[in-house]
This record gives structure tokens, sequence and C-alpha cells, in this order.
């Protein structure tokens, strides 16, 4: 994803055209994906430790179960509704443009499609690879055509001619998506970056609030966000990139200041890091991308603007739960 930092176009670094590219039995239920869940039962099915859950626990206490599995990538539980958020499963990220760049994960390396538990809902931010994957979500449509997604508007070329129950929401407009145990979780979409020309709509952010409304979680993948649009909002987790990636005049993902900005804006009681650049990746864009601040700067950042907020390091592929305070 690509942010300006200054006039210049992106077509003065890399061709326009180059971007265009940028895009064992099952058992199905009509909206929502079964898959095997042979490895992934020794994660979820774990006793949650003290370390790792955040909050207080009563009966009928919402819960947030936060996975992270590395790159743009997350599976939530949230009550019993699981979301699947831009997964990339199957094969490498590259763009369909390897020599230029070609990312692998470096510790889910054999996590699967088939290794992912029954899934609600498909959440698609943006409609460029990193997030929109097609050669995760192909297969993953083939597996259920009919799994309910939820996704910016500009993913529709890519989206359509695979699901069957697709909802696209612009900034502002919201959805509801219900598990097999009758919770209901509200996803609301937010503006986002602008991948392109001034004129163009802009990618989706998202805040996804718990059934019984006691949490609201808030994502954007790139710490792009419209101030004048969440302003008058409110999320009690606010999952985002804190360590900057740049190119020479371009940001790729903002973080550090931004990010505080961003928790302090939402008053967030919880900020979830996501390190989203922390990929094995080779080509000529991954040798000139440079990393800007860490987590414990954005640590000492955010303590100085919002001190009773904090911060949650997930390790990939282990559930990080967060309960109401």
């Amino acid at each position: 994803a690509w942010r300006n930092r200054d006039p210049t176009p992106l077509s003065a670094l890399f061709p326009t055209r180059l971007f265009s590219l940028l895009q064992p039995p099952f058992s199905f239920h009509p909206d929502r994906l079964k898959l095997s869940t042979c490895r992934w039962d020794k994660v979820a099915s774990a006793v949650v430790s003290e370390e790792s859950a955040v909050g207080s626990s009563s009966s009928g206490t919402d819960v947030f179960n936060l996975t992270y599995l590395e790159g743009n990538s997350w599976l939530w539980d949230i009550s019993g509704v699981r979301v699947l958020v831009d997964p990339i499963l199957v094969g490498n990220l590259d763009f369909g443009i390897p020599w230029l760049y070609d990312a692998a994960k470096k510790f889910l390396k054999n996590f699967e499609l088939t290794d992912l538990p029954q899934v609600d809902c498909l959440l698609i931010t943006q409609s460029l690879n990193d997030h929109c994957h097609l050669k995760t979500l192909k297969p993953l449509s083939e597996m259920s055509p009919n799994l309910r997604v939820m996704a910016t508007p500009n993913a529709k070329p890519l989206l359509d001619p695979l699901f069957r129950n697709v909802t696209y929401l612009e900034p502002g407009q919201e959805s509801e998506v219900e598990a097999e145990n009758g919770s209901k979780v509200r996803i609301r979409a937010t503006s986002g970056p602008v991948l392109g020309p001034p004129w163009q709509r802009p990618e989706n952010g998202y805040l996804v609030i718990s059934p019984q409304g006691q949490l609201t979680l808030y994502y954007e993948p790139h710490c792009v966000y419209n101030k004048d649009f969440l302003e008058k909002e409110h999320a009690d987790i606010v999952i985002t990139p804190v360590i900057k990636q740049l190119l020479p005049n371009f940001t790729l993902v903002s973080g550090q200041e931004d990010a505080v900005q961003l928790a302090k804006l939402l008053h967030a009681k919880f900020i979830v890091p996501m390190k989203n650049g922390d990929l094995d990746s080779k080509g000529f864009l991954a040798s000139i991308v440079q990393g800007e601040g860490t987590i414990e700067s954005f640590k000492e950042l955010l303590s100085k603007e919002l001190p009773d907020a904090k911060t949650l390091e997930p390790t990939p592929g282990e559930p990080l739960q967060i309960l109401p305070p």
C-alpha cells in the first residue's frame, strides 16, 4: 500500500501497470466455512494464561480472542463469532511480480487453510494483494462460495467472481454477522488510505462491536485514518502497526506518533501492535524499504499521551484474549 509523502507520483518510480497486477474432505454451512481443525485445536483449546488474558472475567462478558497470522492476516473470535481478516495462507506474497517483491512468513510457515476453525465472516480491508490475496481467496471460495464476506468496494472486481455473499461497505456503513451460537457482531467501515490518484475512493478500516456492546475494536492495517471521521468514535482495542515502513519519498505504512495519536483519538485502553513488515522478504523493493521506530519507542511515546493504555504484543498463532476492564 502506498501513500504519498510528497507530490511526486508513484509512477515516477515504478510503472503504473506494475501495480495493476496487485490484484481432503470439508463440511459446509450455507454461509460459513468449516475446515479441518486438527492443528488449530492445539492452539484454540489451550487455556489462556493470566499474562494473555487482559481485563476481568464474569458471566455474560464479551470476549475478544485475537490471533495474529503474520503480515496483515488475523483470526478474531468475538464471543463465538469468528472473523478471518486479510488472509494470506496459500503461497507467498509477491503481487504477481516476485522479482520485485517476494515475502514469506517467519513463524507460521506451515499454517494452511485447512488449519482454520469454522469461520463466520471474511473481512477484507483493501483491494491490493497484501490484503486481498487471490492465491488464498480462490481456494477459499472453492471450499465455500457462500461464505459471508465484508469488504471495501474497491475489491469488487476481485471478489464478485469468487464469492456469492459479499457486502461492500462504504465508510460509515455497517453490517452484522451472526455465528451458530446466536452471537452477533456489528462491523462498521471507516475511511482508510487512498491507494492511487486523489479522486479514488479510500480503502477501509473497521470498527468491530462485540455482541453486548461491551468492547469495540478498531482495525486499519496501515495506520492511515481520517481524523474527522474517527473523532466521534470510540474503540477500547486498537490494532495498528507502530513501526513505520518507508521508501524514498513515500510512506508505505505509518506508525509511531501517528499510532499514538490514533489511540488517543479513539480513547483506546489496549493497543495491539502488528508487525506487518516483519516477513522473510527478497527482491528489489524489499531491499529499499526501511523501518523506522520500535515497539519500545512507541510505548515511550504512548506513555506520555495516554499513560493508562496498555500495549499488548501478540505472538503469531497464539490467541490473545481481551475482556472488558
